[in-house]
């Protein structure tokens, strides 16, 4: 018996990285997942990856998360296909960065579009499903960049915001049965930070090293890690937790 079984997962920017490893530990557990990506031939392939339970599904589907009639198709097809929907991990995000004088008014309302109004627009279309069956689980993806970062006055903005988000989806929804928490990662080696090394001139294990140098526990984060505590505040053993923002960043901002 897994923790997930009989549950249907959809997670957003799920076609690699931490989206990807939160899938792969979902659908070990026993549930159904729906991975929803902007590429939904990248969507369909990684749902091809997936190594399911017995009697599980896994489906890969084209979304565009800052636009609300998209989010919303994606979830009545999940509902559609698979038969529910229990957990929603909001997921995806981009990156475009750069200091504050140079940053662009795209640049902002891009981040802000997919991030901030991405788990909005995705929540609202879920949260319906889970008013009526009395349960569901939502988890954010913020950062530890919340707290601020240089180059990224739009992505510490949309990623506080998340927390923000996320206490009140905890306040609200509480009363009918619904969890809503939010995890924090510290630097994660996925295919975007390796991007992130090349931008800066640096191959990837040298900023991989220098995170780590840095970091109490002396090791960079995998996704994977992010899967371990995102599993945790989606299963029921977390039903008394709500509102909360986990920092999975192996201690980097202690101090």
């Amino acid at each position: 018996m897994g923790r997930f079984d009989g549950r249907v997962a959809v997670i957003t920017g799920a076609a690699r990285g931490i989206g990807f490893g939160t899938a792969q530990r979902f659908a070990a557990e026993g549930a159904s997942v729906a991975i929803l990506d902007l590429d939904e031939s990248g969507a369909a392939e990684a749902a091809g990856r997936i190594e399911l339970s017995d009697g599980a599904k896994a489906i890969g589907i084209g979304c565009d998360v800052s636009n609300s009639t998209s989010a919303e198709a994606a979830v009545t097809r999940v509902v559609e296909e698979l038969g529910g929907v229990h957990i929603l991990v909001n997921n995806a995000g981009v990156t475009r960065d750069n200091l504050l004088f140079k940053m662009t008014e795209e640049d902002w309302d891009m981040v802000m579009g997919v991030h901030l109004k991405g788990a909005f627009n995705m929540t609202k279309a879920a949260q319906k499903h889970f008013v009526a069956q009395k349960y569901g689980k939502i988890l954010n993806l913020s950062s530890v960049n919340a707290l601020g970062a240089r180059g990224q006055a739009n992505y510490s903005a949309a990623k506080m915001g998340i927390q923000g988000f996320t206490r009140t989806l905890g306040i609200e929804l509480g009363p009918f049965g619904i969890n809503a928490n939010a995890v924090a990662p510290g630097f994660i080696a996925t295919e975007m930070t390796d991007a992130t090394a090349r931008r800066l001139k640096m191959e990837p294990e040298e900023l991989r090293q220098m995170n780590a140098d840095a970091n109490p526990v002396r090791r960079v984060g995998f996704p994977e890690d992010i899967a371990a505590a995102a599993a945790f505040l989606c299963s029921d053993e977390a039903s008394y937790i709500t509102g909360q923002t986990l920092y999975v960043d192996g201690g980097a901002k202690l101090g």
